[in-house]
C-alpha cells in the first residue's frame, strides 16, 4: 500500500521539493537496501556501512598520515560538530607521532545572530569552538601545524565570497577533500534550499556562489535544536537564526567529497532517512543543495540504520508492527 493511496495530499508548500510528483516521493521512499549502492558517471559512490563516522575518521587520519610521510600539503573542509570524530583523529595522530604540519583545515560554518554578527570562538555551543578545542587543541603541540592553519569563519571573513577566496588562495583552487553530511532540508553546511542569500536563477549560477552569512530556514532551526550543544531537547529558541557558511562553489572546487548519512535516535527513529534518499536518488537541484555533491568524485557512506526500510501505515499500525 502506498502512502498516498487512500488519502492524497500535497506536501506543505514551504517544504523543499514540495512540487515534486507524489510518485517521486514514493519511488525514493521505497528504494530497497540492496538497490542503494551505486557509482555514477562523475565518480560519486554510495556505500552502505555500519558506522559512517568510523569511515570518516579512518579517511581523515590516512590523508594526514600520507601528507606527513610524503611531506606534501593536505587541505580539508570539516563538518561541525563532530567532537567524537575530531578527538579520535587527534588521539591517533598523537599515539603514532603523525605530524599535521602540512595540513590546512577549514571549518565549514559558524553561528551568527540576527544582525549577521558571527559567534566568537569562546561561545561554548559554537561550531568553531568545537573545531578548535576538540580537534586542533587535542593534537599534541609538537605535532600541530601553526594555529593559522586551522581556519574558522568570523566577522573579518564573513563577507560574500571572502572565506571562499581564502580557501582557493591557500589551497590553489580548492581543498583536497570536503567532509560533510546532509541536514533535514537537504542542506550541506548552511546552504539551505530557498535561502534568500543563496537565491539563483539557475543551477549553474547557484554552483558559483561562495561563502556568506545566510538565514536559516525553519527546518534547519528545528534540526539543530535536537543536537547536544543546543540541549538536545527541541529548544528552538536556543538556536541562532543565521550562520556564516561556505557556499556551493566550495563544494564544487573540492577535489573529492566524503559524506556521512547516519543520524539515528536511540529508538531507531531518524529525521535523516527520507532526506538521505531524496538527496542520493532524487533530482540534482537547488531544492536539495546537498545533491550537488553527486556532480563530482566522492563517496557517501550511508549507515545500515538509515538504509533500513520505512514506509506507510496500515490500519493505524506501522508496517514493521504487522
Amino acid at each position: 500500500m502506498g502512502l498516498y493511496d487512500e488519502f492524497r495530499f500535497k506536501p506543505a508548500p514551504w517544504l523543499p521539493h514540495s512540487e515534486l510528483p507524489l510518485e517521486e516521493f514514493e519511488r525514493v521512499r521505497n528504494i530497497k537496501r540492496e538497490d542503494m549502492e551505486y557509482t555514477n558517471e562523475n565518480g560519486y559512490s554510495v556505500k552502505v556501512v555500519i558506522d559512517p563516522t568510523l569511515c570518516m575518521v579512518q579517511d581523515m587520519f590516512y590523508r594526514i598520515l600520507k601528507s606527513d610521510l610524503e611531506d606534501k600539503p593536505f587541505s580539508m573542509i570539516c563538518p561541525n560538530q563532530w567532537p567524537g570524530a575530531y578527538s579520535a583523529v587527534a588521539e591517533m595522530l598523537n599515539k603514532f607521532n603523525i605530524s599535521a604540519r602540512n595540513v590546512h583545515a577549514f571549518a565549514m560554518d559558524e553561528w551568527a545572530d540576527e544582525n549577521g554578527n558571527v559567534a566568537p570562538l569562546t561561545y561554548g555551543a559554537g561550531l568553531g569552538y568545537s573545531f578548535m578545542n576538540h580537534f586542533y587543541g587535542r593534537i599534541r603541540e609538537d605535532l600541530r601545524p601553526p594555529v593559522d592553519h586551522w581556519h574558522t569563519l568570523n566577522n573579518d571573513n564573513k563577507g560574500d565570497n571572502v572565506y571562499s577566496d581564502m580557501i582557493d588562495e591557500i589551497t590553489g583552487g580548492g581543498v583536497d577533500v570536503i567532509y560533510t553530511a546532509t541536514g533535514w532540508p537537504g542542506h550541506t553546511a548552511f546552504i539551505d534550499p530557498r535561502c534568500e542569500e543563496f537565491a539563483a536563477d539557475s543551477l549553474e549560477e547557484f554552483l558559483q556562489l561562495g561563502s556568506r552569512v545566510a538565514t536559516q530556514i525553519p527546518l534547519t532551526v528545528c534540526e539543530n535544536s535536537l543536537f547536544a550543544p543546543m540541549g538536545g531537547s527541541g529548544d528552538v529558541w536556543a538556536v541562532p537564526p543565521r550562520s556564516a557558511t561556505i557556499g556551493p562553489r566550495d563544494v564544487m572546487h573540492a577535489k573529492e567529497r566524503v559524506e556521512l548519512h547516519n543520524f539515528v535516535n536511540a529508538d531507531g527513529t531518524s529525521w535523516q532517512r527520507m532526506i538521505s534518499r531524496l538527496e542520493l536518488y532524487g533530482p540534482i537541484s537547488m531544492e536539495c543543495p546537498a545533491s550537488i555533491l553527486r556532480l563530482g568524485k566522492g563517496t557517501c557512506y550511508v549507515s545500515e540504520a538509515i538504509a533500513k526500510p520505512f514506509g506507510s501505515w496500515e490500519y493505524g499500525r506501522a508496517l514493521g508492527d504487522l
